[in-house]
């Protein structure tokens, strides 16, 4: 016997109903059935929706003004516990951010808008952001390690990254330096934390360096005498003598600071002058005294000025490059 298989017949394939007309005709029979209870339950609908969109600006505008008050109020704080700068900036900053960040998503949930995929949404954005900004992430992990390790604070001096200048903020991602010729230069925490910083502010006292040379001939005890007393008779200069607990003192540095491994100076070595080189035409003494951070430009200026005026006039005389010709007579 030869069984035959039979194949169902196909049914019609039913398309399904397109539903922005499907919404449309519902909506048409309804306001044709029952226009009253239409209108009145779209005017109740718009009347809910507006109260939550007034509700949200309300939130919004009532939240932005207590982030700024928060933020003054903060400042206020840290500036009365003469918290350093450099740290207040930084926690004001991320505060302020991270709590605009949850008034948006507060404003977004009063909408009606579920705020639980919100987050999701955000937590998957912020990853991606996070895996695109990848430097970003970084210079906020560097201001994170500035401010733990403190390498500087504002108002220091310091040199970084080819740049030098004042510190006037760390921000999240950011340090801000105002260079001696009024520019600002702004320097990512990231390669700011794994580089080297010079920082010229870290201590209250500071050695300043000369070099003089003078020509051949000179009086190396003579001359070692005059540049002596020229520093002695300088005031800005700190002798051995120097009472150091009446300078620390005086210059205001707290006994945390001094309390700090290598702060302290027991003492301050006497000014020291010495013959360093031989040169092909010249000799050179180096010239050493120590004085505060604050007057080591001045000094070192004012010095500079007085070598050049005083040394000539107490018989020493500057070398310079010269040739010696003699002509012989046939």
């Amino acid at each position: 016997m030869l069984t035959l298989l039979q194949t169902p017949p196909q049914l019609p394939t039913v398309l399904p109903p397109d539903s922005v007309r499907e919404v449309t005709r519902n909506l048409i029979t309804r306001i044709q059935s029952d226009p009253d209870t239409f209108w009145q339950d779209m005017l109740n609908q718009g009347i809910h929706f507006g109260m939550k969109v007034l509700a949200a600006l309300l939130i919004y505008m009532v939240g932005i003004w207590l982030i700024g008050r928060l933020k003054k109020i903060l400042k206020r704080v840290f500036e009365r516990r003469k918290t350093e700068r450099t740290l207040a900036s930084f926690i004001t900053s991320f505060i302020g951010i991270s709590l605009t960040v949850v008034l948006v998503i507060v404003t977004i949930g009063t909408l009606g808008v579920n705020t639980t995929s919100l987050a999701a949404l955000l937590a998957a954005g912020g990853m991606a952001i996070g895996m695109a900004l990848s430097g970003t992430v970084q210079n906020f992990a560097g201001g994170i390690m500035l401010l733990a390790f403190k390498p500087f604070k504002a108002g220091d001096f310091i040199a970084a990254q080819g740049f030098s200048g004042t510190v006037v903020e760390v921000n999240i991602t950011s340090t801000k330096l105002l260079t001696i010729d009024n520019r600002v230069v702004i320097l990512p925490n990231g390669a700011l934390s794994n580089g080297t910083i010079d920082n010229y502010s870290a201590r209250p006292l500071r050695r300043v360096d000369w070099e003089v040379s003078v020509a051949y001939g000179s009086d190396a005890e003579a001359f070692q005498k005059t540049v002596r007393t020229m520093l002695d008779s300088d005031p800005r200069v700190l002798q051995a003598d120097t009472d150091m607990d009446a300078l620390y003192k005086e210059m205001n540095i707290s006994a945390f600071q001094l309390s700090t491994v290598g702060y302290r100076m027991a003492a301050v070595p006497a000014p020291f002058v010495a013959l360093k080189s031989l040169n092909a035409s010249d000799i050179t003494f180096v010239v050493r005294a120590w004085a505060r951070a604050t007057d080591y430009w001045d000094l070192y200026f004012a010095m500079q000025q007085r070598f050049y005026t005083e040394l000539p006039a107490a018989g020493f005389q500057f070398a310079y490059p010269h040739l010696d010709v003699t002509m012989q007579q046939p």
